[in-house]
């Protein structure tokens, strides 16, 4: 049985045996990847291991459970060594830091909430990785995301992990058609991490109880402020924390150490009603607060829009999906209303709280697990 489900031809979909096969799989150092890798080889497929260096490697080595960091390159390297493939580590830096890092730092300093995993599988690991495999004469490549791909009327589709708790379809919705007809995710079928891991050690590799990463791979223990810091000297301009109404409340050390929905840390203790950042006014270094209830949000713009569906997105005036506007909470019920083939308003049936610009809006089947493909919410409503 595929580890994908794909029943057709051979494991992978194609009308040849797995050693006349070529694919490149994306090896980040992790268990997932190197799992895909083991099964694949196992298989019998002519495997090419990949590696990707995306920031200096002395800063890398320092820090450990991020993906793409020098101790994981090097169990990547060890994983295909003990498997009897080879393996290549590529420098994309500057590239990363080009396509990444710098409009990450740019749009936290425009008080926006980047996601940059998803700028990275977008412009680096299924735009430069996945042209590098082409030229590797590869077939396919395949990484360790958990995500399906489906074979549906129209050409392969993009559906949502089978383990809720590890779909990762929220990081994966700017993925093309071209790149998903390419693509391949073995693990996305898999019931839980855990049988992940019980197949890492039924094929006997080392990294099979290694640590999930859990920062940005290059924001060290999750704190984005020093790091803008660093690219953007001068980011942490003071400025003042000023009420919804208009009452200035304290002062702040810079509008990079907050997002839109933050509670905690704001400096401004001894008042009756719990307050919030609903808004920031980057140009007046001003940190916006006020009630609960001013984070409630119906109305979403996009633009960017990558399109998944059978027909295209301005084929109807409204379609009725369901989205979600960040990776922790579940798809919510709403109305898609195109404005272009790559721009659009989307209506929530249910208000939801904390929405910022640079957030990433995607679009599901309402009812399914199919991916509709999504946006980036660019302004506020």
């Amino acid at each position: 049985m595929a580890l994908d489900g794909d029943t057709s031809r051979n494991s992978l979909g194609f009308a040849k045996a797995p050693c006349d096969t070529r694919v490149v799989v994306a090896m980040s150092g992790g268990v997932d990847s190197s799992v895909v890798a083991a099964h694949l080889a196992s298989e019998g497929y002519d495997v090419v291991g990949v590696t990707l260096q995306l920031y200096d490697n002395g800063a890398a080595l320092a820090k450990k459970g991020a993906c793409c960091a020098g101790v994981d390159i090097h169990d990547a390297r060890r994983v295909a060594e003990d498997l009897g493939f080879p393996h290549y580590v590529l420098d994309y830096e500057n590239i990363f830091r080009d396509a990444v890092i710098d409009e990450f730092a740019d749009s936290y300093l425009a008080g926006a909430t980047p996601v940059p995993c998803i700028r990275c599988n977008e412009r680096v690991k299924f735009k430069d990785l996945l042209e590098t495999a082409r030229d590797l004469d590869a077939d396919c490549m395949a990484t360790g995301h958990y995500i399906q791909r489906k074979p549906g009327a129209n050409g392969a589709e993009l559906h949502s992990a089978a383990d809720p708790v590890r779909d990762q379809s929220y990081f994966l919705f700017s993925t093309t058609q071209a790149q998903l007809d390419y693509l391949r995710f073995p693990l996305g079928h898999l019931p839980s991490k855990q049988a992940t891991r019980e197949l890492a050690a039924q094929y006997g590799l080392q990294v099979a109880d290694k640590p999930d990463s859990q920062d940005i791979c290059f924001v060290p223990n999750g704190d984005y402020a020093s790091v803008i810091e660093k690219l953007r000297p001068g980011a942490a301009d003071p400025g003042e924390i000023v009420h919804a109404d208009g009452r200035i409340l304290g002062s702040h050390d810079g509008v990079i150490h907050y997002t839109i929905g933050q509670r905690r840390g704001l400096g401004i203790g001894g008042l009756e009603t719990p307050l919030y950042v609903v808004r920031l006014d980057v140009e007046a270094r001003r940190v916006i607060v006020g009630p609960k209830e001013m984070l409630a949000t119906r109305s979403v713009p996009l633009r960017e829009i990558n399109w998944l569906g059978d027909a295209p997105l301005t084929s109807r005036d409204a379609w009725e999906i369901s989205v979600k506007v960040r990776s922790t909470r579940p798809p919510r019920e709403a109305v898609l209303r195109p404005l272009s083939a790559t721009e659009a308003e989307v209506e929530l049936l249910t208000p939801e709280e904390g929405v910022s610009p640079g957030q990433a809006c995607v679009f599901y089947e309402t009812g399914g697990s199919r991916v509709l493909g999504g946006g980036w919410i660019w302004r506020g409503a």
